[in-house]
């Protein structure tokens, strides 16, 4: 037993030497092999990392560019756009007196014959003309304004035309589109309240100015005073370097005021909240440019007080000298236009309307 038990005690003690000797050597070899490893992946990270350290660098911000020569072809752009727009006006009257000449006895025998024909009760399509009917030209006049504009309000609620309605319905002289959107963007609104507070102003107005002008003409008017407000925006915006986008109807609604304000300064007005008070159509005009010029002076920037100044500037310079300068000499247009008319296929020979 005590020889059995010293050859155990040997063999346990000589097992445990090996063992721990083969430990001790498994173990440096472990370290010595993961140090091999660990510099060797170490080496390509130094590598690989320093290269791509210059590239990470704070983006720099994009300034938009501040320069009156942007403002070339925006100036041409207005003066041909008004130029066409009182050319297309003088022939588009003269295309409705020729038609109203030569409709005349077809609408008498279309009345005649709706007074034999029985009347029908319930028809929507009677009830709309009986309402389109009962409307002034004015009020007529406008509501193809005010139907495009809902158009557009309806637009900015698709999420897949905002990049576009950005882009051409709102006028931005640091834009790259900068000749259409000055045009575009009075028909653009984006809030429903400056939409509706627009178009009321402009359906309460309309009989006025269309009685005051006719419809050729007020659409003339109306296309030319949104271009000349936009630019008169972009002047000032780049001017002062407050670059941004503006939108709305309102400096073509400023023209229209104006213009009634100015041909009939004694009108009596009134605000739709507070219908007690009332003031006369010169003051309210006054009291407008003045809100205006020191809002432009002052910089504020919660209305384009620039477009709404332009407007109104148009308004009474066109109802003061425009309406003599550019409409009434619009007789040489129509007349090469009626040349054009009369010998085209199908013309008259007499050449009268």
């Amino acid at each position: 037993m005590a020889w059995r038990s010293c050859v155990v005690r040997w063999v346990k003690e000589d097992f445990i030497f090996l063992h721990s000797r083969a430990s001790r050597f498994l173990h440096c070899h472990q370290q010595r092999c993961g140090f091999r490893k660990v510099a060797k992946r170490a080496e390509p990270k130094k590598e690989t990392e320093t290269p791509e350290m210059p590239q990470m660098e704070p983006p720099v911000p994009h300034k938009p560019e501040r320069s009156f020569s942007r403002l070339v072809k925006p100036l041409v752009f207005t003066v041909g756009f008004t130029g066409c727009s009182f050319g297309a006006a003088a022939i588009w009257q003269y295309e409705s007196l020729k038609y109203r000449v030569q409709s005349y006895f077809d609408e008498v025998r279309a009345d005649w014959l709706e007074k034999l024909r029985p009347q029908k009760q319930g028809d929507f399509r009677k009830q709309v003309n009986q309402w389109w009917n009962s409307l002034s030209e004015g009020q007529r006049t406008v509501t193809g304004i005010i139907a495009v504009n809902a158009l557009v309000f309806c637009c900015w609620r698709i999420p897949a035309l905002q990049h576009a309605m950005v882009k051409y319905f709102t006028s931005n002289p640091a834009s790259k589109a900068l000749c259409w959107p000055m045009l575009l963007s009075t028909f653009s609104h984006y809030s429903l309240f400056h939409m509706a507070a627009n178009m009321y102003v402009l359906w309460s107005f309309s009989s006025s100015i269309v009685n005051l002008m006719g419809k050729e003409q007020f659409v003339a008017v109306y296309l030319s005073a949104g271009v000349i407000s936009s630019f008169v925006s972009y002047v000032c915006k780049t001017a002062t370097g407050r670059l941004g986008p503006s939108l709305g109807a309102s400096g073509a609604i400023m023209t229209v005021l104006a213009a009634v304000c100015t041909k009939m300064p004694e009108a009596k007005l009134a605000v739709i909240f507070l219908p007690m008070y009332t003031f006369t159509a010169g003051n309210a005009l006054k009291a407008i440019i003045a809100l205006d010029t020191a809002g432009l002076i002052m910089g504020w920037q919660f209305f384009d007080h620039a477009a709404h100044l332009g407007g109104a500037l148009f308004g009474v310079w066109y109802i003061l000298y425009g309406h003599e300068l550019i409409w009434k000499n619009r007789e040489p247009l129509v007349k090469f236009w009626h040349n054009i008319r009369t010998r085209g296929p199908g013309a008259g020979g007499n050449g009268s309307l």
